[in-house]
């Protein structure tokens, strides 16, 4: 929802410009309109066009790095619980219980995954229950040889590191694009699109201009921050793996 008032805001500023500037310009003193204005207020409008496309590219490139990071930390933590459930299954009939907890965690993320929440492993009190409920298993465990000793500590040492990609996820929903880099490079698109209104004819075909330029910037800038956010929005990390994952503990 964020993502999407911050593209309708987005749209506002750059639409409001360019319209605003085409309704008041007629009303500027003649000194205003002369070409050596028009010609600074257009290198003006240049350098923020140069510097807009560079803030762009980093944007894009930072979204870029943050969605590929978390798609592969999402396979890497879905190769993890199947590694577990492996190693429970090896220890014997005794960690079943802990088997049917793992399962129930894992259909619970799958769950929030296809709900579209805000993050694929909402760090929520029932989802760490679930977790504490396996290490409190294996810590019941009593090994009877030496071969149920060494699966019982492998399966501790993955459960630490499911708990641990547990919350890297968790920590990296939330975006790396900085909201102030986001604002500065709305402030020089507003001031660019309030430059395309300068001494431009007032017509239907001007006003239809701006409006679709502005959508579509608008809507560039909204997918780009939605990508940073690869949990929610129409470009999400794909929750297959996590369903491959839970069907592999459920045969």
């Amino acid at each position: 929802m964020g993502e999407v008032l911050a593209g309708a805001a987005i749209f506002a500023c750059l639409a409001g410009a360019s319209l605003v500037s085409l309704m008041v310009h007629a009303h500027f003193p003649t000194h205003h309109l002369q070409d050596d204005t028009s010609a600074v207020v257009r290198l003006a409008a240049n350098l923020f066009v140069v510097m807009s496309s560079l803030v762009l590219g980093l944007m894009i490139n930072s979204a870029k790095n943050t969605f590929e990071a978390i798609d592969g930390n999402v396979h890497t933590f879905a190769t993890d619980l199947i590694m577990l459930d492996r190693t429970l299954r090896h220890y014997g009939p005794e960690a079943d219980s802990a088997r049917q907890s793992l399962t129930a965690y894992v259909q619970r993320v799958v769950d929030t995954s296809t709900a579209d929440s805000d993050t694929t492993v909402v760090p929520n009190r029932l989802s760490e229950l679930l977790l504490n409920q396996i290490g409190d298993i294996l810590a019941g465990l009593a090994p009877t040889d030496a071969k149920q000793t060494a699966v019982q500590q492998a399966a501790t040492q993955q459960l630490q590191k499911v708990i641990e990609q547990r919350w890297i996820l968790a920590e990296q929903s939330e975006g790396a694009i900085p909201a102030p880099l986001i604002a500065l490079l709305v402030a020089w698109l507003t001031l660019i699109f309030a430059s395309f209104g300068f001494r431009a004819p007032r017509n239907a075909t001007i006003v239809f201009t701006c409006l679709i330029s502005g959508a579509l910037v608008a809507a560039a800038i909204y997918l780009i921050i939605d990508m940073d956010s690869p949990f929610s929005g129409p470009i999400q990390v794909s929750p297959a793996p996590l369903q491959r994952a839970l069907a592999e503990l459920t045969q």
